[in-house]
């Protein structure tokens, strides 16, 4: 037969705080450096996430960065003047606002589904067809008050009828001899009368 296999190996996900902390430094480090290290937390972002649409949005903000930083060295004086600086400042200011919301909000949601799973794959699996199901555990409190189910009870066996007997045979019963018999009756008959007569004559004698 074969077993339940090999369970994947589920991913914890890093303590509450750790992940308080990493948050707070890679938002403070863009901030202070003006949005030029914005694309720190993009790519964080994107290595823990592993989503496509994460490290897509990691080159764009570095792309928006490098722009920005040309149109602004591209400004004449230490003062921005031109469409080209302002756009520059623009650029580099709304990609760090938007880069600070989305790595937030992205990163929230992605532990809060991890931790979600892990405490989801906690549970014991159902038993596979086949293998008896382990009894589950009950609260004390509803022990007292909920009837144990009574397990089903096995189908009572059917009488099966008796199997059919050969009649037994008859046996004629016996027949005396019914000749011998009579024969014998005569024959006392017989010794009867002589008896009688010799009774007969002896008293016609001794008269």
């Amino acid at each position: 037969m074969h077993g339940h296999g090999y369970t994947q190996p589920v991913k914890q996900a890093p303590p509450t705080g750790l992940l308080v902390f990493l948050r707070v430094f890679f938002v403070v480090i863009s901030v202070l450096s003006f949005g030029l290290l914005t694309w720190t937390m993009m790519l964080r972002l994107a290595i823990v996430t592993r989503k496509a649409l994460d490290w897509g949005l990691f080159v764009a903000v570095m792309v928006a960065e490098v722009l920005g930083l040309y149109l602004m060295g591209s400004e004449p004086g230490d003062e921005i003047h031109t469409a080209g600086g302002w756009t520059g400042l623009a650029l580099l200011l709304g990609s760090l606002v938007s880069a600070i919301s989305y790595y937030l909000a992205a990163d929230i949601r992605h532990f809060h589904q991890l931790r979600f799973a892990g405490y989801g794959l906690q549970q014991p699996p159902a038993p596979a067809y086949g293998y008896p199901q382990p009894p589950q555990p009950q609260s004390p409190y509803t022990a007292a008050t909920v009837p144990q189910s009574a397990p089903p009870s096995a189908p009572a066996p059917m009488p099966q009828s008796p199997a059919p007997q050969p009649p037994l045979p008859t046996t004629p019963p016996p027949q005396r001899p019914v000749p011998a018999r009579i024969d014998q009756v005569r024959a006392e008959l017989d010794e009867l009368s002589d008896y009688l007569r010799r009774q007969d004559g002896n008293h016609e004698g001794g008269r």
